[in-house]
């Protein structure tokens, strides 16, 4: 890609925006939107465009391109890899999508529901709740992420199992190219084989070829009953085998099914000792399993049945299932504050990683003692079993802390990453590339798609105002 000379977002220009939009569409960008989630980065943003709908957005990058003006989308600004935010280069313009959060329509009788891009995922699940459906889009962060950024990401969560990650549960897309064309494309279709499919070309771009404004999100029936297990098991090993155990018995019932090392645990009683757990104890390894079955079937006998075979197995030798939905909420807990407790020890480095299910085993066994020849370590390994999908973060050892180790990260992370390449697995699970991984999409990507990738970015974007630095190299 050929670098661009963009003018930065001031107040000149600014002033020549506020023109074409309505009085209060633009306004100082807020400190809080110059920051991300880790601490790693700081923006340079000075003005914010909070557009109502489409056609202001339409207006504001026609304006930018004009002006050659770098733009970064900006939705709950909950992404980890730094997406969001522009520490260098001309200043950009954020365009921020909160204004834009309506709920459109739901259709409980096609399972679908329109939305906007601003709308946060939890009242998206909430207005599906509310017409007897489900949106199974469920991540930590769901109570201030908002779906352009979540499509945007392609995110993942704890349902993907079951449900797959945010592309797979999107019909339509309403976007604004860089030029200011609207593509108006809130299908709510099934089947609709008419040429290339944008959608899943501007789901995962992260920004970088145009602003989502809308969807069509699928819905789904919501479960008769769910049920929870928190289960212990051997190794890593054990849990593929007991997932695949669980499969036998419940098919596509599984709703999810995580893997927690002792480490989370310790993390947790360390720096959060309200978060009750349930063991004296804690085991090396264990799996929290959720069943959501139809009507007529019993989710909490069929994990009772699950675990006794599994126990006969020697798969588990230990395990609760839920009695109530409070006792369920507290095994829960367990998983999705352990990203709380991560932050309050202070990761050296933080890896999302994926790898083929069959070879997580030698993943985990094989990344520990490659990383110990660099130094002392503790490691937290959890994440999302059923997909692939870990979470496997290194921490300085008790009594130090991250600060010790700065010039140790690159090492660490080369260290996972090289083994996650060698095992055919992917150095981005969920979070994306944003800035933070863009050296890795180019170490490892494949060439003809970066160039593919390339290709796609000029042609959209010949000005390359579109979140640039973000993905691809600008």
């Amino acid at each position: 890609m050929t670098p661009h000379t963009l003018s930065p977002a001031d107040d000149a220009f600014a002033e020549r925006l506020r023109a074409a939009l309505p009085e209060d569409t633009l306004e100082r960008a807020r400190p809080g939107q110059l920051e991300e989630p880790r601490g790693r980065w700081r923006g340079t943003a000075q003005w914010s465009a909070r557009p109502r709908s489409v056609d202001e957005v339409a207006a504001i990058l026609r304006a930018c391109t004009e002006a050659q003006v770098p733009v970064i989308p900006y939705g709950g600004g909950t992404g980890l890899v730094g997406g969001q935010i522009a520490p260098d280069g001309p200043v950009p313009l954020l365009l921020s999508t909160d204004r834009m959060a309506a709920i459109r329509a739901i259709h409980p009788e096609e399972n679908t529901a329109i939305v906007e891009a601003g709308a946060i995922l939890a009242d998206v699940q909430a207005a599906a709740r509310d017409a007897d459906r489900l949106f199974p889009l469920s991540l930590a962060s769901e109570g201030s992420a908002r779906i352009g950024g979540l499509l945007s990401t392609n995110a993942g969560g704890v349902n993907v199992l079951r449900y797959g990650n945010a592309r797979d549960l999107v019909l339509g897309l309403e976007a604004v190219l860089p030029d200011g064309s609207v593509w108006n494309g809130l299908k709510r279709l099934r089947k609709d084989n008419t040429g290339y499919d944008l959608r899943h070309l501007l789901m995962g771009a992260e920004g970088t070829l145009g602003v989502i404004t809308a969807a069509v999100l699928k819905l789904s029936a919501r479960p008769a009953a769910t049920g929870t297990a928190l289960l212990t098991v051997p190794d890593p090993a054990a849990a593929l085998s007991l997932l695949a155990m669980a499969r036998d018995h419940v098919g596509e019932g599984i709703s999810a099914f995580e893997i927690m090392h002792r480490m989370g645990f310790d993390f947790l009683r360390e720096t959060l000792p309200d978060v009750r757990q349930p063991w004296p104890e804690p085991p090396e390894w264990c799996v929290l399993i959720e069943l959501g079955l139809g009507r007529g079937q019993n989710p909490t006998e069929a994990l009772e049945t699950l675990f006794a075979e599994a126990f006969e197995a020697g798969l588990t030798e230990d395990g609760m299932v839920a009695q109530s939905e409070t006792q369920s909420a507290e095994f829960w807990a367990l998983r999705e504050r352990i990203p709380e407790a991560n932050r309050h020890i202070g990761a050296i480095s933080s890896h999302d990683i994926s790898v083929p299910l069959g070879a997580l085993p030698e993943f985990i066994q094989r990344a520990s003692p490659t990383l110990a020849e660099l130094g002392h370590f503790r490691i937290n390994c959890f994440g999302h079993l059923g997909d692939g999908n870990l979470h496997y973060n290194v921490f300085p050892v008790a009594g130090e802390n991250r600060a010790d180790h700065e010039d140790k990260r690159d090492a660490i992370k080369a260290c996972v990453h090289d083994l996650v390449h060698a095992l055919d697995g992917s150095v981005s699970a969920e979070h994306g590339i944003g800035r933070l991984k863009v050296s890795d999409l180019e170490k490892y990507g494949d060439p003809t798609k970066l160039a593919a990738m390339r290709a796609i970015k000029a042609a959209l974007d010949p000005a390359g105002i579109m979140n640039p630095g973000a993905v691809l190299r600008g």
